[in-house]
């Protein structure tokens, strides 16, 4: 065999030792405290960005992130602005319909947040939606999400004041100007209830899990026809369930945690 000379053997080493490795743009809304947002440098961070990043190094991927509205996350992706989209975006029926889901990396459900002294009494006993409980009460909804398609099943004549961000919503809530919203009792907690001006109000009723609207919880969205990546990410984020990494990124910003305790594949 032909030795290399000197400096073809060593561009030959350095090509293989420095082969690239895969780049996946994931889009995310950049916004959306504690999930994925900016700190004051501009640094992003966040549970979702946690968990992205988390995956990329497991299944040996450079992860660029990308900053995109929620109301234009799924058309991006489709449209080939990203490859993922890792945004707390729930696992629903009606996504499933236009992209794939890893499985769930996070639970998804909904839950009502009130003034303590209105004594809503929005279900009843046992669970059920007291559809009588909610008149004259003023709910806040965030635009185009799945607490506004669930109200709308069961309590279609509701007054509802709808928000473009929850940061309006929670102004307005504080400020009375709405008697309850419904959300994300993670978000709630952190963003409203564990805060000064959340001393005066509380969860109503029970947690809302209902797979028709929430779906199985929040997954890791991707274009169809990619099974060979979404079966790489699955392996990671199972791994991440069982050896702990999903309970400490969810330990940085909660007091409990927000994922599934067993991993729950998607096929």
């Amino acid at each position: 065999m032909k030795r290399l000379l000197p400096g073809i053997a060593a561009a030959f080493l350095l090509g293989v030792s420095t082969a690239s490795a895969e780049a996946l743009r994931v889009g995310t809304e950049c916004t959306y405290h504690p999930f994925n947002y900016k700190t004051d440098d501009g640094t992003l961070t966040g549970y979702d960005v946690d968990v992205a990043t988390e995956v990329g190094k497991r299944i040996s991927a450079d992860i660029e992130f990308v900053c995109q509205e929620w109301k234009g996350m799924i058309p991006a992706l489709l449209a080939g602005k990203f490859d993922l989209i890792v945004a707390s975006m729930s696992i629903t029926e009606k996504r499933l319909k236009q992209i794939d889901f890893s499985g769930p990396y996070r639970v998804s459900i909904g839950q009502f947040v009130g003034n303590k002294d209105k004594g809503l009494k929005l279900f009843d006993d046992d669970g059920g939606v007291n559809v009588a409980g909610f008149e004259g009460v003023r709910i806040g909804l965030e635009r185009a999400t799945t607490y506004e398609e669930w109200l709308k099943v069961y309590v279609p004549d509701a007054e509802v004041a709808y928000y473009d961000n929850n940061e309006s919503m929670y102004l307005d809530l504080a400020a009375g100007r709405v008697d309850a919203i419904m959300t994300n009792p993670m978000k709630a907690y952190l963003k409203f209830l564990s805060k000064e001006d959340g001393a005066g109000f509380e969860v109503v009723g029970p947690q809302i899990a209902e797979e028709k609207y929430f779906g199985i919880g929040v997954g890791i969205g991707l274009r169809k026809g990619h099974d060979e990546l979404k079966g790489r990410i699955n392996e990671a984020l199972e791994g991440m369930t069982n050896d702990g990494s999903l309970t400490e990124f969810g330990m940085r910003y909660f007091p409990f945690t927000i994922h599934p305790q067993e991993w729950k594949g998607m096929s």
